[in-house]
């Protein structure tokens, strides 16, 4: 049995003279430019990686590296080539997003991660579900009986969820299952999971229109998203689990904010203790010996490392003690993820002073 480390949470101040990225990243080079260069070029050859998509290595607040491969498939026009601008798919690094929305809500005294969640489907006192806490969902220990399989041909919820019987609803699809394991007690990765947390924020802000605009005026315009959007299904809640799009260095901006311990460029924009919460590993994934806080995956390395994980192995790896972010989009299968995880490491190794 893997044990939980014992991390404490950390922040880097935006260095003294550079410019937050709002607008433009600024830029720099590393005194260890070439190896990095080599290092990140591994992603875009190594055959056990796939195809790899984008590459961004921000360091002291700058982009030291970044880096683009392979096309956008569509099914009405030719592929064109992957750029800068082109729109990338967050796939579950979505649900990082929502950490911060409900980290938002709580700051206000409108959430308590402590409450009952307040799903209607729970709500009688004698269903055992209704013992499931706002804080089991987002420690994804809610212990709801959701099949998170990605094979076609095999009992999938998440695929029914996002394609089939669910997706018109999915926050009810998952609320109806019962439980495989008392609230509180088991970790399961669920994506239904974390449609079931956005319906109740869409509960406290509105849905549709509403929910958009919180999303779009407490995070995407605040720190210059400006290429980013969010994905709602028919009744008006945002598809947390799965679907924002954006430029990789859009993303990374959304990694810099927590990196600065939710600031962003003055102000306050979720609090230093919310974002404490992202880095508290609180459950061991022993598959891949990785570790689990709220919303968000932690390494137990030396640099404190955690990142927003996407299906396909997009991620956000945030890197607390070497002021740095590492971000990688592409398709890369599930067996072949310990690869970007040594990837990561190397690339962490060149930025160690």
């Amino acid at each position: 049995m893997t044990a939980l480390p014992d991390v404490t949470p950390a922040f880097s101040p935006q260095p003294a003279g550079v410019d937050w990225p709002t607008t433009t990243w600024p830029r720099a080079t590393h005194s260890r430019q070439e190896e990095l260069e080599a290092v990140v070029n591994e992603m875009f050859t190594l055959d056990e990686l796939a195809v790899t998509n984008a590459v961004v290595v921000i360091q002291g607040g700058r982009v030291l590296v970044e880096r683009y491969g392979g096309v956008r498939e569509f099914f009405d026009r030719a592929p064109e080539p992957i750029t800068a601008e082109s729109p990338l798919l967050s796939w579950s690094m979505a649900k990082s997003m929502l950490h911060f929305l409900v980290g938002t809500l709580v700051d206000e005294g409108l959430l308590d991660p402590e409450q009952p969640a307040p799903v209607p489907e729970w709500a009688h006192e004698n269903d055992p579900r209704h013992a499931i806490r706002v804080a089991d969902l987002l420690a994804m220990r809610d212990g709801l009986a959701f099949i998170e399989e990605y094979e076609l041909g095999q009992t999938s919820h998440v695929i029914e969820m996002l394609f089939g019987e669910g997706e018109d609803d999915m926050a009810a699809y998952t609320a109806r299952l019962p439980l495989a394991h008392e609230p509180g007690t088991f970790f399961h990765y669920s994506s239904g999971t974390t449609n079931v947390l956005s319906r109740i924020v869409a509960d406290v802000v509105g849905y549709g229109d509403a929910y958009r605009d919180y999303v779009q005026n407490r995070l995407f315009t605040p720190i210059g998203m400006t290429s980013a959007e969010a994905t709602f299904d028919p009744t008006g809640v945002f598809v947390a689990s799965s679907y924002v799009h954006a430029t990789a260095l859009d993303f990374a901006k959304f990694g810099l904010l927590y990196l600065r311990g939710g600031e962003w460029d003055g102000r306050q924009l979720v609090s230093r203790t919310w974002a404490e919460t992202a880095q508290t590993p609180l459950s061991v994934d022993e598959e891949s010996a990785t570790f689990y806080s709220w919303q968000w995956w932690v390494t137990g390395d030396e640099y404190g490392t955690y990142w927003a994980s996407g299906y396909e192995g997009q991620q956000i790896s945030v890197v607390p003690a070497l002021d740095a972010l590492v971000l990688r989009f592409g398709h890369t299968s599930d067996d072949h993820y310990p690869a970007i995880r040594d990837w990561r490491a190397r690339v962490l190794k060149v930025l160690k002073p």
